[in-house]
């Protein structure tokens, strides 16, 4: 139990630190299936199995960023393109962004050079800006800035490098190639229309009126409309979705406290075989001590000593097996967080005064129920029974 209350609260601090990697005053925009909701598996698998939602566009996240409580934003699109210079081939990920990117995402920073401007994607420039191992992959040893590089058979100049920043939310910053997304739209892609935009907020007491406005605008820009309240505060018909990084980390507190509860759920299944074990051993004891419960109640023992006697062995070797459990626990969980760190993740699965208390809790109350029986029947032998038996 240990392990599993480590490995759960390890896990989700893990994701809750990438997605507040981003920042915690942001509001994000991102297309939805209509007629489903936002977080809904019937989303998620429209999503991941290929249907495409073309109706954000730039011109309406540039008029959603007028609000007053939104400053820096920035709009982008994901796509996929074989990559190449001089002999080396990889298929790369490449991020059409608009300018203020740099400036939206708190986790973003220059190791050299510059961030393509605005101009750039309104001229539809082919500039780009690398992930610290796509340079080290192209120009390994040396300075990409200024130097070029093919994608989709086309030219590109590199006007910068990012520093190294690993994974977030599972998706590697280090491994993409930033472009304009005007660029990445009309000259590779052949489209209109982006998926998502990411938006500073200036006071987050109104982050909750604010990203109310934005829907006002977006369903006005959209033509949504709702006859009843409920549908309308679900935002089923949405072809988008509205969510804060606040929003995102309650969601993913609530997932993974579910999560917890359901592996506590199967650890008790051991706990449970544990117990009719310690209540096997309890009935030899109490088989192999007649004798003293006799002798002990002939000289004046009551039965709830009796009773207290055994229960409380029951429960001291639980407690035993606890406190085992709870080194061998710690133990598996700092081997694990140094197996998951050679692999680049800065994951800690670390054991909290609260998993060792809650297994504790368990150890003695498994001692508890599953010593009573044997101790009540013990202690209801009569004292000329006891001295009887062999």
């Amino acid at each position: 139990m240990i392990l599993i209350l480590s490995l759960g609260n390890g896990l989700k601090n893990f994701v809750v630190a990438q997605v507040e990697s981003f920042g915690t005053d942001i509001v994000q925009i991102e297309v939805k299936t209509p007629n489903t909701a936002h977080m809904s598996s019937e989303n998620a698998s429209s999503m991941t199995g290929g249907m495409q939602i073309t109706t954000l566009k730039l011109d309406e996240i540039e008029d959603v960023a007028k609000l007053s409580n939104l400053g820096s934003w920035y709009g982008g699109i994901l796509s996929q393109q074989i990559t190449n210079r001089n002999d080396e081939n990889e298929q790369t990920y490449i991020f059409g962004v608009t300018a203020g990117m740099m400036e939206a995402d708190g986790g973003a920073e220059l190791e050299s050079g510059s961030f393509f401007m605005e101009e750039d994607g309104r001229d539809l420039k082919q500039v780009a800006v690398l992930g610290s191992k796509i340079k080290e992959i192209f120009f390994p040893g040396e300075d990409a800035v200024g130097q070029s590089i093919k994608i989709g058979g086309k030219k590109y100049k590199v006007t910068g490098v990012l520093k190294e920043r690993g994974s977030t939310a599972g998706f590697s910053f280090d491994e993409v190639i930033f472009i304009p997304v005007e660029t990445l739209q009309r000259k590779i892609m052949g489209i209109d229309h982006i998926q998502f935009a990411i938006f500073k907020v200036k006071n987050m007491d109104l982050v909750e009126q604010t990203m109310e406005e934005m829907r006002v605008i977006m369903r006005d820009k959209h033509e949504i409309e709702y006859d009843n309240e409920e549908d309308k505060k679900d935002g089923i018909d949405d072809d988008f979705a509205v969510m804060s990084i606040a929003e995102a980390r309650e969601m993913l507190e609530k997932v993974f406290g579910t999560i917890n509860i359901l592996l506590i759920c199967l650890a008790s299944i051991s706990l449970v075989v544990g117990g009719v074990g310690i209540m096997n051993v309890m009935y030899v004891a109490v088989t192999e001590r007649t004798q003293e419960i006799g002798l002990r109640k002939s000289v004046g023992a009551r039965n709830i000593d009796i009773l207290w006697q055994f229960i409380f062995e029951s429960i001291f070797l639980t407690l035993l097996g606890g406190v085992i459990g709870i080194i061998i626990g710690i133990s598996f969980s700092e081997l694990i967080t140094y197996i998951i760190s050679t692999y680049g993740y800065d994951v800690e699965f670390k054991v909290t005064g609260y998993s060792v208390l809650v297994a504790v809790g368990f150890s003695m109350v498994v001692g508890l129920i599953f010593g009573f029986y044997p101790a009540r029947k013990a202690s209801q032998l009569t004292p000329a029974e006891a001295l009887r038996k062999e």
